[in-house]
C-alpha cells in the first residue's frame, strides 16, 4: 500500500506516461517570491493548457501553506471545485501571511490524477 502523498505527481518524480502530462498538469503559480508582514497579495495559479471536456477536465484545485515554524502544517488556503465546460482552471487569491513557508498546489484531472506544483514565500 502507498502512502497517500506518493500519489501525487511532481514534475520532479512523473515517470513513464505521466512524463507527457508534466508541462499540462502541473499548476503555475504566479506570485512574489518576497512580501511585506500581514500585507495583501495576489496569486495567480492555473493548469494547462489543459482540454475542458467532461470526459477530460480539472476537477478540483486545493491551496495550502506549510508554515515555518508552525507545529502542524499546512494550513489549507483554499479549495475549488471546478465544472467542466463552464469553468476554467484560472483562479486568483488574495493572501496575507505573517510567517515565511512554502504554497502547495494540488491539482485534480479526472483521467490523470493528482498533481502538485509549490512555491517558497519569503515574508519580510
Amino acid at each position: 500500500m502507498k502512502s497517500f502523498g506518493n500519489l501525487i505527481y511532481t514534475p520532479e518524480t512523473a515517470s513513464g506516461e505521466a512524463i507527457s502530462k508534466v508541462e499540462s498538469h502541473t499548476p503555475k503559480i504566479e506570485a512574489p517570491s518576497t512580501v511585506k508582514k500581514d500585507e495583501p497579495f495576489k496569486v495567480r495559479i492555473t493548469v494547462g493548457p489543459h482540454p475542458n471536456k467532461v470526459e477530460h477536465s480539472i476537477r478540483r484545485i486545493e491551496v495550502y501553506f506549510y508554515e515555518e515554524g508552525r507545529s502542524f502544517n499546512p494550513v489549507m488556503l483554499a479549495a475549488i471545485d471546478l465544472t467542466p465546460v463552464y469553468t476554467e482552471p484560472d483562479l486568483e487569491l488574495t493572501l496575507k501571511l505573517g510567517t515565511s513557508g512554502t504554497l502547495y498546489v494540488i491539482e485534480y484531472c479526472n483521467l490523470h490524477g493528482l498533481w502538485e506544483a509549490r512555491k517558497d514565500i519569503q515574508v519580510e
